[in-house]
């Protein structure tokens, strides 16, 4: 669950918070695919660390 309003509509949140700033999205766009699919770290080490976020977030894993 989000701690910041999100308005409602089609998509999901990620869609929605995006449309409050879609001049934002190409670099979050870029900065998601070098995360994902140009990362130097092993696809378990980069889960592990993502958990590990979460859990410091105190999001549910």
């Amino acid at each position: 669950m989000a701690r910041i309003d999100i308005p409602a509509g089609e998509g999901g949140d990620a869609v929605q918070v995006w449309s409050l700033r879609p001049e934002m999205g190409g670099a979050v766009a870029k900065l998601s695919d070098a995360a994902y699919n140009k990362s130097i770290l092993p696809v378990r080490v980069r889960e592990a660390a993502r958990m590990r976020i979460a859990q410091l977030n105190d999001c549910p894993i």
